[in-house]
């Protein structure tokens, strides 16, 4: 089973791949260092160090592409508004409809309907939330707000009463669980430097 670009294994492996130079590598930017010691299998952190902890986070992160309910424009409304905040560049190039191959799913959220396209992206990556649907808005900021304010997020009673009224319980709590995936994965890879030679 392969996991998404922002887990521990398949970012490190994408890296080391474009950037093999010995056995011993230790990337600019990466904050670990990684043995290889054969050139046909790519070493992550995740196949040598807390490796239990890492396969949760990534069953976790894996979880979110394949079972995913939500439409994928207000899945990537939130997921980029995420990506910004973490500033990992994996996660801000990726594109679920376009990428999500690379994990090994077939469908998962990418079947939930219309897909953005690139200006969608532009216009998120841009810090612009021109030509979003309410959902999409509402997930932008919902995303934006349990990244940076989750205390705040929790006691905005204006806030709840718009995100109840485009979203129901379940798709709530998909919203929720999905941001904190990535929240989660996408920093473990900025502050790791996992993704400082983002090749996607």
């Amino acid at each position: 089973m392969q996991f998404p670009c922002q887990s521990f294994i398949a970012l490190s492996k994408i890296i080391l791949s474009a950037i093999n130079n010995n056995n011993i590598l230790r990337l600019n930017k990466m904050r670990l260092t990684l043995d290889q010691t054969n050139d046909s299998l790519m070493t992550g952190p995740g196949d040598l160090y807390a490796k239990e902890i890492s396969g949760a986070g990534n069953a976790f992160a894996y979880a979110i592409y394949e079972h995913s309910t939500l439409p994928l424009r207000v899945f990537e409304a939130a997921r980029i508004s995420t990506a910004m905040i973490n500033g990992c560049k994996i996660c801000m190039n990726w594109q679920s409809k376009r990428d999500v191959h690379q994990m090994g799913i077939v469908g998962g959220v990418t079947t939930n309907g219309e897909a953005p396209d690139d200006s969608f992206y532009s216009n998120l990556l841009n810090d612009s939330l021109e030509g979003l649907s309410s959902r999409e808005l509402i997930a932008a900021q919902f995303a934006k707000a349990m990244g940076t304010e989750p205390q705040k997020l929790a006691k905005d009673e204006k806030f709840w009463t718009e995100v109840k009224e485009v979203f129901s319980d379940a798709e709530i709590t998909d919203l929720t669980y999905c941001i904190a995936g990535w929240m989660g994965m996408g920093r473990v890879a900025h502050v790791l430097g996992l993704d400082s030679n983002c090749s996607i």
